[in-house]
């Protein structure tokens, strides 16, 4: 009888012990799941996306009597509604300035490229949703060798984008937003917000070949949504270097405050080169960074904001940019 109730406690015990160890295991890998870990829900929601357009292709003539349209606009009408909702639960994501953006004229929006372009998901839905209208987006090309993307890139308008292509895309009374820094900003950048444009030119010919005006936009936190590893950066400067893809592990995906800004519209200018007129944009975009932007970025103070601490970082931040306007 003794024997088979120390029996039993041992095996108890042996469990108890188990499941603590199971649990500190977990506790102590908690934070590399959370930050390495999280990047693939984006990853994840890309997919869906591509698994709702091929749903809406394969039903089409089902949903086009459904909502009396082509499936390609009804299927961005559900997309677009999905990304507007995570980006509300997620982030607590707003656009401030939709009113600067042209009616009825084509726009072309510059913004700066973080980890993951997370905010300009969010905001194409936001404005196709309200507004009607679809932004073309220029994408790497190395996006166009992913299964799935195909789809995405002809139902959502994503081209690898020649000075050519964008500026006809403009012309024909579009939308389209680039970022001049692209991967190289994307996967380069940091909490210091600088931008990574090198002597990148092609964006302003664009604009000045299509005559139209440009609007820059830009959105708080979105380096502190996602990150880039700063650890083995000469390595991973050659490795894009020489092969042009983004080999940076990125972590993140933290439920910060994203709120984008809208700038006011540049308008056309001929008299402008497209070196005079690339300056007057990373102006414009940097002084929206340096208004509405704390550097350097933190991710607890973006947390704190995403839980309405917004009005006391925006007060700091605008006290920061006075002291260094006056210095």
């Amino acid at each position: 009888m003794l024997s088979l109730i120390s029996s039993m406690w041992h095996s108890t015990e042996s469990m108890i012990a188990e499941y603590i160890n199971l649990n500190v295991t977990l506790w102590l890998l908690m934070p590399l799941l959370i930050t390495f870990l999280l990047p693939l829900v984006i990853v994840l929601l890309l997919y869906i996306t591509a698994l709702i357009l091929y749903v809406y292709r394969l039903h089409r003539h089902r949903l086009r009597n459904a909502y009396g349209t082509d499936w390609r606009n009804a299927s961005r009408n559900v997309v677009a509604a999905v990304w507007d909702a995570h980006g509300w639960i997620w982030h607590g994501y707003e656009v401030v300035g939709l009113e600067n953006i042209p009616k009825d004229e084509s726009v072309l929006f510059i913004y700066y490229h973080g980890a993951i372009p997370i905010d300009l998901y969010y905001f194409i839905s936001k404005v196709f949703l309200f507004n009607s209208k679809l932004i073309h987006t220029v994408a790497d090309r190395f996006l166009f060798k992913f299964p799935g993307w195909s789809i995405i890139s002809d139902v959502l308008k994503v081209i690898p984008g020649t000075i050519q292509t964008c500026s006809s895309i403009l012309k024909d009374g579009n939308m389209l937003a680039i970022s001049p820094g692209g991967v190289y900003e994307a996967q380069f950048g940091d909490a210091y917000y600088q931008l990574m444009w090198k002597k990148r030119l092609g964006f302003a010919k664009v604009a000045l070949d299509a005559k139209v005006s440009i609007v820059p936009m830009f959105t708080k936190n979105v380096r502190e949504a996602f990150r880039t590893v700063t650890w083995g950066r000469r390595l991973w400067l050659r490795l894009y270097a020489a092969t042009r893809y983004p080999f940076v592990p990125i972590y993140g995906g933290f439920p910060v405050k994203l709120k984008t800004y809208v700038g006011k519209p540049i308008p056309y200018d001929e008299d402008l080169t497209p070196e005079q007129l690339q300056t007057k944009i990373a102006t414009a975009l940097y002084d929206l960074i340096k208004e509405h932007q704390k550097i350097p970025g933190s991710i607890l103070r973006a947390l704190l904001e995403r839980f309405d601490y917004r009005d006391t970082m925006s007060s700091e931040s605008k006290t920061d940019t006075s002291k260094t306007k006056r210095e």
